[in-house]
């Protein structure tokens, strides 16, 4: 009984009930216009032969005179048939014809009635109902020519059974019918609930099941499926970033705790704390752009900032970043070119695209700078032989034998089809293809970066950016280096 309530009480089996309401009420409006439709025809070819065989009878009286109508209303009345004839004097008595009563005052009327009767074979027999017309003969004579509506009466029984059966019929097929769809539908819908008690349990790789029909529960579960393994992947990503940013950034708050512990117990003079408070500062500030960095990727990632897109130069901003950046990278002992010269238009946030460029222009010169050329050291040379040389004593700040060219770091933004690429190329180490997909993740750092200062968000921030603006950001083999592209949609001219 439980089941069968779950079925009644389902979408779709009241949604069966109400289009089997609205087929019934069609369905019985057609029956009965069907029905009206064919009474009225009836009618019509009953009206027409009464008015032929009036007209036919009046002529034969007027042309033969009472006799001759009389012989030939005799003749007919005695034929079966449904056809109805009398004849009457002034005085209203019957002179031919198979009538036997009528109404009170019917004959009196001349023109159409509908009337019940009793026939003269059957006088004491049941009434009749038929369709007649009278007509006044010359010399105060009546003649009334009618027929049975026993036929048409049936054929209307016939056609309101029908249509009652029929429209029963279609009942209780869309019943039985609405019934085994609801049915298919709630075993679908046990289905995805079952599934989704279990994600909701904690399983969040479960997904709903979807058919091979692509119906709308179908196209439901696809998207919801689409839905879940977006939270999944953010749950994934969440719980990354905070066990990375408790990783992350227990090293440093160990390293502010345990220089405060040692000023206060160790430091002698004002210099000493003065010491202390400087690198707790520093420490601190790297700390602060971690966090701003943070902040700036859930930004991106949010939406936030697409109220301030606007049109701009691509080129410009390379240029403008480039140059802040080209006394680090000469301070690093690289050259820093800029090919921005045409115009690369795109839409979006100005200062996020900028602060994208800003860290892959200071990934590039941090660890181009590796491939920079190292100052040789040569041995001193005490006498004339090669014995006479100290291999322990090196002279620090000779020049290089054989100076190597800077490694350079090569900003460019152009446009390509549809697109708008900025793109930052160096000479350094790179990147092998195995951890390029995953390098752009939170807090990721690769073993030849953990020597240098950085929390691993620089290429996460640039990616996120990217994405806000419809974009992505790729990573490819420079040979040797690497060579980061930013590559946005090219904005529509104005």
């Amino acid at each position: 009984m439980t089941a069968f309530l779950k079925l009644v009480q389902t979408t779709a089996f009241r949604l069966t009930l109400v289009y089997l309401l609205v087929v019934a009420l069609f369905a019985a409006f057609l029956l009965g216009y069907f029905a009206l439709n064919t009474r009225r025809l009836m009618n019509e070819q009953i009206v027409r032969t009464i008015d032929s065989e009036t007209g036919e009878l009046t002529g034969q009286f007027e042309a033969a005179g009472l006799r001759r109508l009389v012989y030939i209303v005799e003749s007919r009345a005695n034929q079966p048939g449904s056809s109805l004839y009398l004849v009457t004097t002034p005085t209203g008595a019957g002179v031919a014809g198979n009538v036997a009563s009528l109404e009170p005052g019917v004959i009196e009327r001349t023109g159409w009635v509908e009337t019940s009767y009793r026939r003269l074979e059957e006088p004491d027999g049941g009434e009749h109902t038929a369709m007649v017309k009278v007509s006044e003969l010359p010399g105060g004579f009546r003649l009334l020519v009618g027929r049975d509506l026993a036929e048409r009466e049936h054929m209307f029984r016939i056609v309101a059974i029908a249509g009652r059966w029929s429209v029963a019929i279609v009942i209780v097929l869309g019943l039985v019918g609405g019934l085994l769809v609801s049915r298919r539908v709630l075993r679908r819908i046990d289905a995805m609930t079952d599934m989704s008690r279990v994600i909701m349990a904690g399983d969040l790789s479960g997904r709903l099941p979807v058919g091979a029909s692509g119906d709308e529960l179908d196209r439901l579960a696809t998207n919801l499926n689409t839905m879940l393994e977006k939270i999944e992947t953010l749950l994934r990503g969440l719980k990354e970033v905070t066990d990375n940013v408790a990783h992350d950034l227990k090293t440093p708050l160990t390293r502010l705790r345990n220089r405060s512990e040692a000023a206060l117990r160790h430091a002698a003079s004002e210099a000493d704390y003065r010491q202390a408070l400087e690198a707790t500062i520093e420490e601190s500030d790297g700390l602060i752009r971690t966090f701003d960095a943070l902040l700036m990727i859930a930004r991106a990632e949010s939406g936030e900032p697409r109220a301030d897109m606007v049109m701009f130069d691509a080129a410009e901003i390379a240029r403008d970043v480039g140059e802040l950046y080209e006394p680090l990278a000469e301070e690093k002992g690289l050259a820093l070119r800029i090919e921005a010269g045409s115009l690369a238009p795109v839409r979006g946030n100005r200062e996020l695209i900028g602060q994208a460029l800003a860290n892959l222009i200071d990934n590039a010169i941090k660890y181009a700078a590796d491939a920079a050329p190292v100052p040789a050291r040569v041995p001193a040379v005490a006498g004339d032989g090669p014995a006479d040389a100290d291999p322990a004593r090196l002279v620090p700040d000779a020049p290089p034998m054989f100076p190597a060219p800077p490694a350079d770091v090569v900003v460019t933004a152009a446009t390509v089809g549809d697109r708008v690429e900025i793109t930052v190329a160096d000479r350094g180490p790179g990147i092998a293809a195995a951890d390029r997909t995953r390098v752009v993740d939170r807090f990721v750092r690769l073993e030849q970066s953990r020597s240098k200062p950085g929390s691993g968000l620089g290429l996460s921030l640039a990616s996120a950016i990217a994405r806000l603006h419809g974009g992505d950001l790729r990573l490819e083999d420079n040979a040797p280096g690497l060579r980061v592209v930013l590559s946005l949609p090219r904005a529509a001219p104005a």
